[in-house]
């Protein structure tokens, strides 16, 4: 790529037009050529009539202008349930085509950032979108790249999922609550929970109210697993007390707690276990179901069918006070896509 400069009255140089690059905006009357765009014959005339010089660079072998290496590094690594749109002022943008979980690879965004003149960026990874969300942009900052870079960012995302969107799965879901009759707190969790559970494609199979006694509540999870549910929810106990009977019901049937207490806030009470394949998880309170608490955050994952590891709730820590400047980590249930 070399520099050159178009002075006023003089010919463009002597080149295929589409291999000049100009470096900043021009305007004749209403008429505007935009920095970055590859001159025709008629518009090289017009810059040649300007009274001003005007600076463009010249492509040269083995440069790909930034229009070209954007289009190739957006399909490079768009994943499964993402569209390519673009460029506009040379940027193209992954939009999600389904609703599902953002899932970047941050290691390979890192080492694609890397590369001289790469612009990759995301919404945060494990973040729920829906159908025509812009959630990566895609660019390369000077007019023109090498092949080698581009080639080289091609083959990082060739190993590797970059950007993706996990669909949500059809989930069944059984839920266990031992918080007691009251019917307006129950009717207003019983409606929270079908409705949260049915933004994701899921179904509630079952609400069950049950005694605060370990043998009842083991049972009823030993039901619901033999029924096929893919979720077990547990509203209610009291989580701080050892002897609180949904989690002394828990290893008699074989369940092993992922990790007790989240660190982050509110929610930091909530654990997660799995029966062989089947994941039951606390919410807590009935009370707060209807709020946004870190249940709200691992609920996305567990409903794309993922197994969520001790580390990866660890992880929870960085991001976890979830004020109301962390809204974008919820689900936007009341929103089934954007325009």
């Amino acid at each position: 790529m070399r520099p050159i400069t178009i002075e006023p009255g003089q010919p463009a140089p002597d080149l295929t037009m589409d291999r000049i690059v100009i470096t900043e905006d021009v305007k004749f009357g209403e008429q505007r050529i935009r920095k970055g765009h590859r001159l025709s014959e008629a518009e090289g005339l017009l810059l040649a009539a300007l009274d001003r010089a005007v600076h463009a660079v010249v492509l040269e072998d083995g440069d790909v202008h930034e229009d070209d290496a954007g289009a190739r590094l957006a399909a490079a690594i768009a994943g499964l349930g993402l569209d390519v749109r673009g460029p506009k002022f040379s940027r193209y943008n992954l939009v999600a085509t389904s609703k599902g979980l953002l899932r970047v690879d941050q290691e390979a965004l890192l080492r694609l950032n890397r590369l001289p003149g790469v612009a990759i960026f995301t919404l945060e990874d494990r973040v729920p979108v829906v159908p025509g969300k812009i959630v990566t942009g895609v660019k390369v900052t000077p007019v023109a790249v090498s092949e080698a870079t581009v080639k080289e960012a091609e083959s990082i995302a060739a190993a590797t999922p970059v950007v993706q969107v996990a669909p949500f799965q059809p989930l069944r879901v059984g839920v266990i609550s031992t918080e007691g009759p009251d019917w307006r707190v129950r009717d207003r969790f019983q409606s929270s929970v079908a409705q949260k559970i049915g933004w994701y494609g899921g179904s509630v199979v079952g609400f069950s109210d049950q005694p605060r006694d370990a043998a009842a509540i083991a049972a009823e999870i030993d039901r619901l697993a033999d029924d096929g549910v893919d979720l077990v929810l547990a509203a209610g106990g009291n989580t701080i007390d050892p002897l609180d009977p949904t989690l002394q019901a828990l290893p008699l049937v074989g369940a092993e707690i992922v990790r007790f207490g989240a660190p982050a806030h509110p929610g930091s009470m909530f654990w997660l276990a799995y029966r062989g394949d089947l994941p039951i998880f606390n919410l807590a309170s009935c009370s707060m179901f209807s709020k946004a608490t870190i249940a709200d955050v691992v609920l996305p994952w567990i409903m794309t069918g993922e197994r969520v590891e001790p580390d990866t709730l660890a992880a929870l820590g960085f991001g976890g006070l979830l004020d109301r400047g962390m809204a974008h980590r919820f689900p936007p249930y009341d929103v089934d896509g954007v325009e």
